[in-house]
C-alpha cells in the first residue's frame, strides 16, 4: 500500500508541479517579478525531485545478484537524499540570490500586472490538489502516529518527501502572493525581493529536514517498534526455545527487512529438532512480519543466570 499510495502522490505531484512551473515562468516573462522567478524555478526543482524519486524507485526493484545480494532497496533512499540537496541549491539557494538582487534593485512590478496574481492563486488550488492526494495516501500507512511522527519514521521515502515538497510549496504561493500584491500596492519592488528571499529561507529548511531524515535511512534504520514486538513474539512461540538471547534488524529497503536472531536452546536437544525450530520461527516471522525478507536465526546454549535471563512465554 506504501509503495502504490507514495508512485499516486508522486505522479500527481509531477503533473501538478509541470504545469505550474510553465504557468509561473510565462508569468515572469511578462511581470519581470523576482518572486515569479523564484517561484518557477521552485517548481521545475520540484518536478525535476519527483522525476528522482519515481527513477529512484523503478531502479530499487532490480533482482539482487552477486554483488548486491541483498538487492537495490536502498536505491530509493539515495535518490530522496538526492532530492533534498536539489530542494536546497536549486530551489533554496536560488531563491536566496533572486530576492536579494531584487531587494538591493528594486523595481515595481508595471506590466502585465494582474497576471502574477491570477497565477499564483491558480497554482495555490493545483498545489492544494496535490497536498490532498498525497495527505490521503498518507493516511491509509500512518495510522495513529502524528504526522511529525510519521515524517520522522517512515520507511518509504516519497510519501514524506511529497508531504513536504507540497507543504511547502503551498507556503512559498502565500509567501510570494504576499510579496507581489504588497509590490503592486505599494508600488515598490522591495516586498517582491522580501517574497523571494523568504521562500529561499523555507525551501533551505524543508531541505534541511529532509536531508537529516534521509540520512538516517541511508546509515541503517531498524524495524517499527511494533514489528519488533511482533518478531519477538513470534521467536517466543516455539517451544524449543528457551529464551532469545539478542536480536538485530535493519531497513534493507523500504519494504525489505533483515532480521538477525541468536536464540537459547537446551544442551539435550537433538540437531534435527533445532533445526526444525529454527525453520519454524523463520516461518512464524514471516507471517507476522512479510516485510522480513532475510532471515538469520542462530542457536546458542543457555549459559545465562536464570535470574537475569528469564525465559521466553
Amino acid at each position: 500500500m506504501s509503495a502504490e499510495g507514495g508512485t499516486k502522490a508522486v505522479v500527481a505531484a509531477l503533473l501538478a508541479n509541470s504545469g505550474i512551473a510553465v504557468t509561473k515562468f510565462i508569468a515572469f516573462l511578462l511581470t519581470q517579478s523576482s518572486a515569479m522567478l523564484a517561484e518557477s524555478i521552485h517548481s521545475v526543482a520540484d518536478a525535476g525531485n519527483q522525476v528522482l524519486l519515481l527513477v529512484g524507485k523503478k531502479r530499487s526493484e532490480r533482482e539482487a545478484n552477486e554483488l548486491h545480494p541483498f538487492g537495490y532497496g536502498r536505491e530509493r533512499y539515495i535518490y530522496a537524499f538526492i532530492v533534498s540537496i536539489v530542494l536546497f541549491s536549486v530551489g533554496g539557494l536560488f531563491a536566496l540570490y533572486e530576492g536579494w538582487h531584487k531587494v538591493s534593485e528594486p523595481h515595481p512590478i508595471t506590466a502585465w500586472q494582474w497576471v502574477p496574481v491570477v497565477v499564483l492563486l491558480i497554482a495555490i488550488v493545483l498545489e492544494t490538489l496535490s497536498f490532498r492526494t498525497a495527505i490521503v495516501e498518507a493516511n491509509h500507512v500512518r495510522g495513529s502516529a502524528s504526522w511529525k511522527n510519521f515524517i520522522r519514521r517512515a520507511k518509504s521515502p516519497e510519501l514524506p518527501v511529497i508531504l513536504l515538497e507540497d507543504l511547502g510549496a503551498l507556503v512559498g504561493l502565500v509567501l510570494a502572493l504576499i510579496g507581489v500584491s504588497l509590490t503592486l500596492i505599494t508600488g515598490n519592488g522591495i516586498w517582491d525581493g522580501l517574497g523571494s528571499m523568504s521562500i529561499g529561507v523555507l525551501l533551505v529548511i524543508i531541505a534541511i529536514i529532509l536531508a537529516v531524515e534521509m540520512k538516517s535511512l541511508l546509515i541503517g534504520e531498524s524495524a517499527t517498534a511494533e514489528h519488533v514486538a511482533a518478531i519477538e513474539k513470534a521467536i517466543a512461540d516455539e517451544p524449543l526455545v528457551d529464551r532469545l538471547i539478542h536480536m538485530k534488524t535493519l531497513h534493507i529497503g523500504p519494504e525489505e527487512l533483515l532480521v538477525a536472531a541468536k536464540i537459547a536452546v537446551t544442551a539435550s536437544d537433538r540437531a534435527s529438532d533445532v533445526a526444525d525450530a529454527i525453520n519454524a520461527v523463520e516461518e512464524r516471522i514471516r507471517a507476522a512480519v512479510p516485510i522480513a525478507r532475510a532471515i538469520y536465526v542462530e542457536p546458542d546454549l543457555d549459559r545465562a543466570p536464570a535470574e537475569s535471563a528469564p525465559p521466553l512465554s
